[in-house]
């Protein structure tokens, strides 16, 4: 059975779309096969994986009926343009509005039937917990927060959880929350590690223990369309750590022995 992991945050600014981006680059390292799916109709992690700005269909198509999924995959990324947003008003009239998403799945026209061939799909969720969040997370297996190290990220990890809550409760009981990712991070400042230490004081071991810290290469990376995993593997380091966490909870052993060995290989 496929995974299927829905990536969200409360509020922008997280590093939501970079972890979605770096994450499946690891993983694809590891030898797993990966779509993303861009659920944001600023399109921003299109754009990050250089999908052009003119390419059709779009998840707006899919989801409006207007194409296949399988015809909207282009080089491994389902994109989002404005178009998304205008779909979500459409979505919002329908009846069983929460379910599309999970329905097109379930009809074969997903990644659940191996679209793309893919082991891991990760849906890259607008920010906020609106339909479209609401969507991804029905259609599910595993959600992941992405939340800053910043005074404000207990009560958004708290308010997206809540969210996996509902959704689990009410519409999709097999949902698992895998945790929260701290991104952003600049642990020489005390603010940051005090913000951390909340975040695991009140969610304990649901914080993840790998934490994402803070460079200017990110945006780097963006503008040259470049991996921070080639471009500043020290850095990148964080998201093999990331990707050994995820991988060892999704039981993907084989993935996670390639993804140690790369960390360990970026050490000396």
């Amino acid at each position: 059975m496929p995974h299927r992991i829905a990536v969200l945050s409360q509020k922008g600014g997280t590093g939501k779309t970079t972890t979605v981006r770096t994450l499946a680059d690891a993983l694809r390292r590891a030898g797993l096969s990966v779509l993303t799916v861009d659920l944001d109709p600023q399109g921003n992690l299109s754009d990050y994986c250089d999908v052009p700005p003119d390419a059709q269909p779009t998840i707006a198509d899919v989801l409006a009926g207007r194409a296949a999924f399988a015809d909207a995959v282009h080089d491994g990324v389902v994109p989002a343009n404005l178009q998304l947003a205008e779909a979500e008003l459409a979505l919002a009239g329908r009846m069983g509005r929460e379910l599309v998403l999970r329905n097109l799945l379930r009809n074969g026209d997903g990644p659940a039937d191996g679209v793309g061939g893919a082991d891991i799909t990760l849906f890259d969720c607008p920010p906020n917990l609106g339909l479209l969040t609401v969507n991804a997370l029905v259609a599910s297996t595993h959600a992941l927060i992405a939340c800053e190290a910043q005074y404000f990220a207990l009560q958004g990890v708290e308010q997206a959880r809540q969210v996996i809550d509902l959704a689990r409760e009410t519409l999709n009981p097999e949902l698992v929350w895998l945790g929260a990712v701290v991104t952003k991070a600049d642990l020489r400042t005390v603010h940051s590690r005090e913000a951390v230490e909340q975040l695991r004081a009140a969610h304990g071991d649901k914080i993840l223990d790998t934490v994402i810290r803070q460079s200017i290469a990110y945006p780097e990376t963006a503008e040259r369309g470049t991996s921070i995993l080639d471009h500043r593997p020290e850095l990148g380091v964080d998201y093999l750590d990331l990707a050994v966490e995820l991988t060892d909870a999704l039981d993907e052993p084989a993935a996670r022995r390639k993804l140690t060995r790369m960390a360990r290989a970026v050490r000396g």
